[in-house]
Protein backbone atom coordinates (compact mmCIF):
# COMPACT_ATOMS: atom_id res chain seq x y z
CA UNK A 1 0.00 0.00 0.00
CA UNK A 2 3.16 2.06 0.85
CA UNK A 3 4.50 1.07 -2.60
CA UNK A 4 1.78 1.93 -4.55
CA UNK A 5 0.89 5.52 -2.97
CA UNK A 6 4.73 6.28 -3.88
CA UNK A 7 3.87 4.85 -7.02
CA UNK A 8 1.18 6.99 -7.57
CA UNK A 9 3.37 10.20 -6.37
CA UNK A 10 5.86 9.67 -8.91
CA UNK A 11 3.38 10.02 -11.44
CA UNK A 12 1.68 12.81 -10.41
CA UNK A 13 5.47 14.79 -10.38
CA UNK A 14 6.12 13.39 -14.04
CA UNK A 15 2.62 14.02 -15.00
CA UNK A 16 3.55 18.24 -13.54
CA UNK A 17 6.34 17.91 -14.93
CA UNK A 18 5.34 16.89 -18.67
CA UNK A 19 2.79 19.82 -18.20
CA UNK A 20 4.94 22.52 -17.33
CA UNK A 21 6.97 21.46 -20.28
CA UNK A 22 3.99 21.75 -22.69
CA UNK A 23 3.13 25.19 -21.25
CA UNK A 24 7.23 26.25 -21.88
CA UNK A 25 6.93 24.78 -25.06
CA UNK A 26 3.72 26.65 -26.56
CA UNK A 27 5.30 29.95 -24.76
CA UNK A 28 7.84 29.23 -26.66
CA UNK A 29 6.08 28.75 -30.14
CA UNK A 30 3.97 31.49 -29.47
CA UNK A 31 7.04 34.16 -29.38
CA UNK A 32 9.00 32.49 -32.04
CA UNK A 33 5.36 32.74 -34.09
CA UNK A 34 4.70 36.49 -32.78
CA UNK A 35 8.23 37.14 -34.01
CA UNK A 36 7.98 35.83 -37.51
CA UNK A 37 5.30 37.76 -37.79
CA UNK A 38 6.45 41.09 -37.21
CA UNK A 39 9.27 39.98 -38.45
CA UNK A 40 7.12 39.43 -42.37
CA UNK A 41 5.19 43.04 -41.77
CA UNK A 42 8.94 44.70 -41.43
CA UNK A 43 9.78 42.87 -44.52
CA UNK A 44 6.49 43.76 -46.26
CA UNK A 45 6.60 47.00 -45.17
CA UNK A 46 10.09 47.42 -46.99
CA UNK A 47 9.46 45.35 -50.06
CA UNK A 48 6.18 47.58 -50.84
CA UNK A 49 8.21 50.63 -51.03
CA UNK A 50 8.11 52.15 -54.59
CA UNK A 51 11.39 53.31 -56.04
CA UNK A 52 11.22 57.21 -56.26
CA UNK A 53 11.22 59.38 -59.87
CA UNK A 54 15.01 59.97 -59.35
CA UNK A 55 16.08 56.20 -58.63
CA UNK A 56 16.42 54.99 -61.85
CA UNK A 57 20.13 54.84 -62.73
CA UNK A 58 20.76 54.86 -66.70
CA UNK A 59 23.99 55.90 -67.06
CA UNK A 60 27.00 53.98 -64.46
CA UNK A 61 28.03 56.79 -61.82
CA UNK A 62 30.39 59.28 -63.27
CA UNK A 63 29.95 58.46 -66.73
CA UNK A 64 28.87 61.58 -69.07
CA UNK A 65 29.78 60.40 -71.95
CA UNK A 66 27.28 61.72 -75.01
CA UNK A 67 24.87 58.90 -76.22
CA UNK A 68 23.94 58.22 -79.52
CA UNK A 69 20.81 58.68 -81.29
CA UNK A 70 18.56 55.70 -79.47
CA UNK A 71 20.69 54.92 -76.49
CA UNK A 72 18.92 57.06 -73.73
CA UNK A 73 15.94 55.11 -74.70
CA UNK A 74 17.19 51.88 -75.10
CA UNK A 75 19.31 52.54 -72.02
CA UNK A 76 15.93 53.95 -69.82
CA UNK A 77 14.34 50.31 -70.82
CA UNK A 78 16.78 48.13 -69.46
CA UNK A 79 17.07 50.42 -66.41
CA UNK A 80 13.20 49.85 -66.17
CA UNK A 81 13.59 45.86 -66.27
CA UNK A 82 16.46 46.06 -63.66
CA UNK A 83 14.87 48.21 -61.11
CA UNK A 84 11.85 45.13 -61.56
CA UNK A 85 14.83 42.35 -60.78
CA UNK A 86 16.79 43.89 -58.23
CA UNK A 87 14.30 46.48 -56.29
CA UNK A 88 14.44 45.40 -52.98
CA UNK A 89 12.26 42.43 -52.58
CA UNK A 90 12.99 41.44 -56.36
CA UNK A 91 10.50 40.64 -58.30
CA UNK A 92 7.54 40.14 -56.14
CA UNK A 93 4.57 38.42 -58.87
CA UNK A 94 5.30 35.30 -58.61
CA UNK A 95 6.41 34.95 -54.95
CA UNK A 96 4.86 31.80 -53.17
CA UNK A 97 6.17 31.90 -49.88
CA UNK A 98 5.79 34.98 -46.88
CA UNK A 99 5.52 37.95 -47.16
CA UNK A 100 5.85 37.83 -50.59
CA UNK A 101 2.72 36.18 -51.18
CA UNK A 102 0.71 38.26 -48.90
CA UNK A 103 1.44 41.53 -50.85
CA UNK A 104 -0.47 42.51 -53.54
CA UNK A 105 -0.02 46.12 -53.97
CA UNK A 106 3.72 45.41 -55.54
CA UNK A 107 3.58 43.69 -57.73
CA UNK A 108 0.43 45.28 -59.06
CA UNK A 109 2.88 48.26 -59.74
CA UNK A 110 5.54 45.47 -60.94
CA UNK A 111 2.82 44.25 -63.73
CA UNK A 112 2.55 48.44 -64.66
CA UNK A 113 5.99 48.98 -65.62
CA UNK A 114 6.05 45.30 -67.11
CA UNK A 115 3.11 46.08 -69.50
CA UNK A 116 5.35 49.37 -70.59
CA UNK A 117 8.33 47.88 -71.04
CA UNK A 118 6.85 45.08 -73.13
CA UNK A 119 5.03 47.57 -75.13
CA UNK A 120 8.40 49.99 -75.67
CA UNK A 121 10.10 47.18 -76.57
CA UNK A 122 8.10 45.94 -79.14
CA UNK A 123 7.96 49.20 -80.66
CA UNK A 124 11.80 49.27 -80.82
CA UNK A 125 11.61 46.05 -82.58
CA UNK A 126 8.70 46.55 -85.17
CA UNK A 127 9.45 50.05 -85.79
CA UNK A 128 12.28 52.37 -84.13
CA UNK A 129 14.95 49.80 -85.26
CA UNK A 130 14.34 49.28 -88.95
CA UNK A 131 14.49 51.61 -91.72
CA UNK A 132 11.34 50.68 -93.17
CA UNK A 133 8.65 47.67 -93.12
CA UNK A 134 10.20 45.71 -95.32
CA UNK A 135 13.85 45.72 -93.69
CA UNK A 136 15.18 42.73 -91.16
CA UNK A 137 14.17 43.46 -87.68
CA UNK A 138 17.23 43.51 -85.44
CA UNK A 139 18.28 40.64 -84.19
CA UNK A 140 18.67 41.35 -80.20
CA UNK A 141 15.11 42.80 -79.89
CA UNK A 142 13.62 39.79 -81.51
CA UNK A 143 15.25 37.75 -78.74
CA UNK A 144 14.77 40.44 -76.28
CA UNK A 145 10.65 41.14 -76.45
CA UNK A 146 9.60 37.63 -76.45
CA UNK A 147 11.42 37.25 -72.63
CA UNK A 148 9.72 40.41 -71.19
CA UNK A 149 6.38 38.91 -72.48
CA UNK A 150 6.63 35.87 -70.43
CA UNK A 151 4.33 35.00 -67.55
CA UNK A 152 4.88 37.48 -64.72
CA UNK A 153 3.39 34.19 -62.11
CA UNK A 154 5.86 31.88 -63.19
CA UNK A 155 7.77 31.19 -60.07
CA UNK A 156 9.39 27.87 -61.35
CA UNK A 157 10.54 25.64 -64.73
CA UNK A 158 11.50 28.73 -65.90
CA UNK A 159 10.92 31.59 -63.31
CA UNK A 160 9.94 34.29 -64.86
CA UNK A 161 13.07 36.09 -62.91
CA UNK A 162 15.15 34.17 -65.92
CA UNK A 163 13.43 34.98 -68.60
CA UNK A 164 13.36 38.46 -67.93
CA UNK A 165 16.93 38.81 -67.16
CA UNK A 166 17.56 36.66 -70.28
CA UNK A 167 15.64 39.81 -72.29
CA UNK A 168 18.31 42.57 -70.32
CA UNK A 169 20.88 40.64 -71.68
CA UNK A 170 19.78 40.59 -75.25
CA UNK A 171 18.91 44.55 -74.23
CA UNK A 172 22.47 44.96 -73.15
CA UNK A 173 23.85 43.55 -76.55
CA UNK A 174 21.64 45.36 -78.38
CA UNK A 175 22.97 48.56 -76.60
CA UNK A 176 26.75 47.74 -77.08
CA UNK A 177 25.71 46.90 -81.08
CA UNK A 178 23.98 50.68 -80.86
CA UNK A 179 26.65 52.57 -79.82
CA UNK A 180 29.56 50.89 -81.31
CA UNK A 181 27.86 51.70 -85.56
CA UNK A 182 26.93 48.01 -85.43
CA UNK A 183 22.80 48.68 -85.06
CA UNK A 184 20.50 51.50 -85.48
CA UNK A 185 17.68 53.80 -84.00
CA UNK A 186 15.54 55.35 -86.45
CA UNK A 187 13.90 58.43 -84.35
CA UNK A 188 11.61 59.66 -86.95
CA UNK A 189 8.13 60.56 -86.34
CA UNK A 190 6.10 58.18 -87.52
CA UNK A 191 8.08 55.75 -85.55
CA UNK A 192 7.02 57.93 -82.02
CA UNK A 193 3.70 58.49 -83.33
CA UNK A 194 3.51 54.72 -83.03
CA UNK A 195 4.56 54.29 -79.58
CA UNK A 196 2.40 57.25 -78.19
CA UNK A 197 -0.63 55.61 -79.90
CA UNK A 198 -0.23 52.17 -77.75
CA UNK A 199 0.48 54.67 -74.51
CA UNK A 200 -2.58 56.31 -75.40
CA UNK A 201 -4.53 53.11 -75.00
CA UNK A 202 -2.92 51.86 -72.09
CA UNK A 203 -3.25 55.05 -70.17
CA UNK A 204 -7.13 55.24 -71.78
CA UNK A 205 -8.15 51.99 -70.22
CA UNK A 206 -6.53 52.59 -66.91
CA UNK A 207 -8.05 56.20 -66.50
CA UNK A 208 -11.50 54.05 -67.26
CA UNK A 209 -10.76 51.31 -65.06
CA UNK A 210 -10.14 53.73 -62.31
CA UNK A 211 -13.14 55.70 -62.57
CA UNK A 212 -15.34 52.41 -62.97
CA UNK A 213 -14.81 52.34 -58.64
CA UNK A 214 -17.66 54.57 -58.17
CA UNK A 215 -21.08 53.90 -58.21
CA UNK A 216 -21.92 55.65 -61.26
CA UNK A 217 -19.70 54.10 -64.10
CA UNK A 218 -19.44 54.58 -67.55
CA UNK A 219 -21.36 53.79 -70.65
CA UNK A 220 -20.35 51.18 -73.35
CA UNK A 221 -20.90 51.98 -77.02
CA UNK A 222 -24.11 49.95 -76.95
CA UNK A 223 -26.04 51.99 -73.84
CA UNK A 224 -25.05 49.58 -71.15
CA UNK A 225 -22.63 50.90 -67.89
CA UNK A 226 -19.51 48.91 -67.95
CA UNK A 227 -18.27 46.60 -65.53
CA UNK A 228 -17.89 48.35 -62.39
CA UNK A 229 -14.69 47.46 -60.65
CA UNK A 230 -14.71 45.40 -57.26
CA UNK A 231 -14.04 46.89 -54.06
CA UNK A 232 -11.59 44.61 -53.43
CA UNK A 233 -9.39 45.32 -56.73
CA UNK A 234 -9.35 48.90 -56.86
CA UNK A 235 -6.26 49.05 -55.06
CA UNK A 236 -4.74 46.74 -57.62
CA UNK A 237 -5.68 49.07 -60.65
CA UNK A 238 -4.43 51.91 -58.82
CA UNK A 239 -0.95 50.52 -58.27
CA UNK A 240 -1.02 49.76 -61.68
CA UNK A 241 -1.70 52.64 -62.84
CA UNK A 242 1.24 54.16 -60.22
CA UNK A 243 3.10 51.47 -61.86
CA UNK A 244 2.64 52.37 -65.57
CA UNK A 245 2.75 56.11 -64.88
CA UNK A 246 6.65 55.96 -63.01
CA UNK A 247 8.06 53.88 -66.25
CA UNK A 248 6.48 56.25 -68.65
CA UNK A 249 8.25 59.51 -66.65
CA UNK A 250 11.31 57.67 -67.42
CA UNK A 251 10.54 56.81 -71.18
CA UNK A 252 9.22 59.59 -71.98
CA UNK A 253 12.54 61.74 -70.63
CA UNK A 254 14.28 59.28 -72.90
CA UNK A 255 11.98 60.52 -76.02
CA UNK A 256 12.81 63.69 -75.21
CA UNK A 257 16.32 63.19 -75.70
CA UNK A 258 16.61 60.68 -78.58
CA UNK A 259 13.88 62.89 -80.49
CA UNK A 260 15.14 65.85 -79.86
CA UNK A 261 14.81 67.30 -83.30
CA UNK A 262 11.82 65.92 -84.51
CA UNK A 263 9.76 67.35 -81.41
CA UNK A 264 11.26 70.95 -82.35
CA UNK A 265 10.41 70.50 -85.71
CA UNK A 266 6.73 69.29 -85.08
CA UNK A 267 6.84 72.41 -82.30
CA UNK A 268 5.77 69.37 -80.04
CA UNK A 269 8.37 69.77 -77.25
CA UNK A 270 6.01 71.58 -74.77
CA UNK A 271 3.23 69.29 -75.46
CA UNK A 272 5.75 66.58 -74.31
CA UNK A 273 6.88 68.26 -71.25
CA UNK A 274 3.40 68.79 -70.35
CA UNK A 275 2.98 65.28 -70.30
CA UNK A 276 5.37 63.85 -68.19
CA UNK A 277 4.70 66.84 -65.72
CA UNK A 278 1.09 65.12 -65.56
CA UNK A 279 2.61 61.81 -64.99
CA UNK A 280 5.22 63.04 -62.33
CA UNK A 281 2.24 64.55 -60.37
CA UNK A 282 1.11 60.73 -60.01
CA UNK A 283 3.74 59.93 -58.57
CA UNK A 284 2.96 61.82 -55.26
CA UNK A 285 3.09 60.20 -51.57
CA UNK A 286 0.92 58.28 -50.45
CA UNK A 287 -0.12 59.71 -46.51
CA UNK A 288 -2.95 56.99 -46.86
CA UNK A 289 -2.60 53.41 -45.44
CA UNK A 290 -5.26 52.32 -47.82
CA UNK A 291 -6.90 53.08 -50.75
CA UNK A 292 -9.94 55.22 -50.19
CA UNK A 293 -12.74 55.02 -52.63
CA UNK A 294 -15.37 57.86 -50.89
CA UNK A 295 -17.77 59.35 -53.02
CA UNK A 296 -17.03 62.39 -55.68
CA UNK A 297 -18.28 65.10 -52.91
CA UNK A 298 -18.19 62.99 -50.09
CA UNK A 299 -16.09 63.40 -46.84
CA UNK A 300 -13.48 60.92 -47.55
CA UNK A 301 -10.76 60.51 -50.54
CA UNK A 302 -11.33 59.23 -53.66
CA UNK A 303 -7.74 57.69 -54.58
CA UNK A 304 -9.09 56.12 -58.06
CA UNK A 305 -10.65 59.41 -59.15
CA UNK A 306 -7.71 61.54 -58.40
CA UNK A 307 -5.46 59.21 -60.43
CA UNK A 308 -7.54 58.68 -63.07
CA UNK A 309 -7.88 62.64 -63.42
CA UNK A 310 -4.20 62.77 -64.09
CA UNK A 311 -4.23 60.02 -66.44
CA UNK A 312 -6.96 61.60 -68.64
CA UNK A 313 -5.29 64.93 -68.73
CA UNK A 314 -1.68 62.97 -69.95
CA UNK A 315 -4.00 60.77 -72.41
CA UNK A 316 -5.28 64.23 -73.59
CA UNK A 317 -1.78 65.48 -74.61
CA UNK A 318 -0.44 62.35 -75.91
CA UNK A 319 -3.82 62.70 -78.23
CA UNK A 320 -2.57 66.29 -79.32
CA UNK A 321 1.09 65.46 -79.20
CA UNK A 322 0.41 62.17 -81.96
CA UNK A 323 -1.43 64.92 -83.88
CA UNK A 324 0.95 66.93 -84.28
CA UNK A 325 3.85 64.64 -84.85
CA UNK A 326 1.41 63.33 -88.07
CA UNK A 327 1.15 66.78 -89.27
CA UNK A 328 3.69 67.12 -92.05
Amino acid sequence: MKFFRRTQGAGGLADRFDSENGRLLGKIVGIALIAYLLICVLVGWYWSREPDLEDLTVLPVGNNQMLTTGSHTARTLQALASTLLDKPGGFLSNDITPPGIWLDNMPSWEFGVLVQVRDMTRSMRRDMARSQSQSTEDRDLARAEPRFHFDHNSWAMPASESEYRDGIKALNSYITRLESGNASFYARADNLAGWIDDVSTRLGSLSQRLSASVARTPLTDGGRERTRTPWLEIDNVFYEARGSAWALVHLLRAVEKDYAEVLNNKNALVSLRQIIRELEATQQAMWSPVILNGGGFGVLANHSLVMANYLSRANAGLIDLRRLLQQG
